[in-house]
């Protein structure tokens, strides 16, 4: 016999005795329904009722069965069976029969204004991610490095926006790695970032390179030098970025490749603010150009190691892309090469 068909016998033996209460009326039936594995707890009801929710207000605003049915277009009998079904799950009565037609109890008012809201819910969610993956005003969820953020990001969306003026942008900046998770929660369509992952579960293309320097106060000993090679800073301490940041790893590695190990003074976590505190005088840093030169310090290119971060852009493998996102990711790949222009 079917769980529900179980139920119902559960239910109509119950109500013609009339001799449990409704509070015993309801155990017995959360009981009953939790041997045959119907949800109980009210966090469990959401995948029971979603797909009965639309029926249900069918019936009451129609107060006849057939006649909803017939809106619904679904066979009389199913939608019977469903509203008879949905009673017994919660234990109550929500419809009084009269004949052929219908009115609702007490309960049956009160579970349809949630079931309303609900509905009406759902339909917001719908439209708006509807919205969102529509070619020409969707949206875009895209991350990029702090150091691409005054000036790169800004061209390429002007650049993009001019054939397509209306898709919208979620802009986020953080480091590579924050990012790339953002990527597999879902968060993040696309990033820019460094270094260009090299995971199963990511799509990833190499679009540029960017030659870093060696970042000095312009008081320092090296200060006249237009290149230098990493091994003379050795000495010096260092201001770099946090454990994490994928310079932060650079770093080591091409310090490590010049044979030394870096000394760290100091730590942060944007590009700009470390430049701050190397023209204060508290270090030397290894970084990206800036979009605009800062007083107080030289920059100066390494000749060895060479000293070359690539960028690129990653998405989610296997993930089908909105329109707009697809859009966007084939306008950056059509910037290889030319992503860091200007």
């Amino acid at each position: 016999m079917r769980k529900t068909a179980i139920i119902d016998a559960v239910v109509n033996e119950q109500r013609s005795r009339g001799s449990l209460s409704r509070s015993r009326h309801q155990k017995d039936i959360s009981a009953t329904a939790a041997a045959l594995g119907v949800p109980g707890e009210p966090g469990e009801w959401g995948a029971v009722l979603a797909p009965r929710l639309a029926q249900f207000a069918a019936v009451a605003r129609e107060e006849h069965v057939t006649r909803a049915a017939r809106a619904l277009g679904v066979p009389q009998p199913t939608l019977s069976r469903a509203m008879v079904r949905l009673e017994a799950d919660l234990g109550v009565a929500l419809f009084a029969r009269r004949g052929r037609t219908l009115s609702l109890t007490t309960a049956g008012r009160d579970f349809l204004a949630y079931a309303e809201r609900a509905l009406a819910e759902v339909a917001r969610g719908a439209e708006a991610v509807r919205a969102d993956a529509h070619p020409e005003t969707g949206k875009v969820a895209f991350g990029f490095l702090h150091t691409l953020g005054s000036e790169t990001v800004p061209g390429l969306l002007r650049e993009f926006r001019k054939d397509h003026p209306r898709v919208r942008f979620s802009l986020v900046q953080n480091y590579g790695e924050w990012m790339l998770q953002r990527l597999r929660a879902g968060e993040l369509d696309l990033c820019l970032t460094s270094p260009v992952p090299d995971a199963p579960d990511l799509e990833a293309r190499r679009l540029d390179d960017q030659r870093l320097r060696i970042v000095v106060p312009d008081d320092h000993r090296l200060a006249g030098r237009r290149r230098i090679r990493l091994a003379e800073v050795a000495e010096d301490p260092f201001v770099t970025l946090e454990p994490g940041y994928g310079m932060r790893r650079m770093l080591e590695a091409l310090c490590a490749e010049a044979g030394f190990v870096p000394r760290v003074a100091f730590e942060g976590e944007e590009a700009e603010t470390i430049r701050g505190l190397v023209a204060a005088g508290l270090g030397v840093a290894l970084l990206p150009p800036p979009a605009v030169p800062r007083p107080g310090v030289v920059e100066l290119d390494v000749t060895a190691p060479r000293a070359v971060r690539e960028i690129g852009v990653a998405w989610p493998a296997g993930q089908q892309e909105t329109a707009p996102v697809g859009a966007f990711r084939r306008f950056l790949l059509g910037r290889r090469g030319q992503l860091l222009a200007g």
